[in-house]
Formats: structure tokens, sequence, C-alpha cells
């Protein structure tokens, strides 16, 4: 949200696609104001006007936290520790989605990528 320019042209394209239903899952906005909060995330305003500023601007979805993506985290193998990218992942297999990550210890799952 911060620096898109160091989001590469492929992943840049689908996001801008507006064919695209592009969401923001409330588990990337929790994990930004904590990240904040513990002073480990810099950013140019308070996560709560970033966040609202990004949703205008790209007009993203919410996707909410939802009872069968949490309880799926119960069959996800332990590949990958971090609590929040886990629950990313559970939604992204609940709902069928694709993740726009860097993060390349994602693909040990079973979920699309896009990066």
């Amino acid at each position: 949200m911060v620096e898109p320019d160091k989001v590469p042209g492929r992943a840049q394209q689908v996001f801008a696609d507006s064919e695209n239903e592009v969401f923001l899952s409330v588990i990337s906005c929790w994990e930004i104001s904590t990240k904040y909060a513990m002073g480990r995330l810099p950013l140019p305003e308070p996560p709560a006007a970033l966040v609202q500023r990004f949703r205008e601007k790209y007009g993203t979805a919410t996707l909410a936290l939802d009872e069968e993506s949490v309880l799926y985290g119960a069959r996800l193998p332990r590949l990958h520790a971090d609590p929040f990218d886990r629950m990313l992942i559970c939604q992204s297999i609940v709902h069928g989605l694709a993740i726009l990550t860097p993060d390349e210890s994602i693909t040990q799952y079973t979920v699309r990528t896009i990066w």
C-alpha cells in the first residue's frame, strides 16, 4: 500500500484489472495495526486512515474473518508459522481466492499466489 512501485508488473495488472474483485482481508488490517502499534511498521499515517484511503483509491472490498476459515486452521499443515499468513492461507483456501504476495513460504500450501 505504501510502496506500490515495488509490486511487479504482473501483480499490478491483476490488481488493476476491473474484471477481478480485489479484497483486503481484516487479517491484513490486523497485522498492519499490530506491527504499527509495536513500532515495527513505519507508515506515513495511522493505519485506520491509510487503509481507508487505500480502499477508496483502489475500490477494495473487505474480506471478513469467518468461522469456516478460522476452523480450517486446524487442518492446515505447519509449513509456515506466521499466524497472520496462516489465516490468509485459510481464507484463500476456503473462499477460493488467490493471494497477492511475494512470500515464497506461502506457496508451500495449495493456494494460488500472484507476484
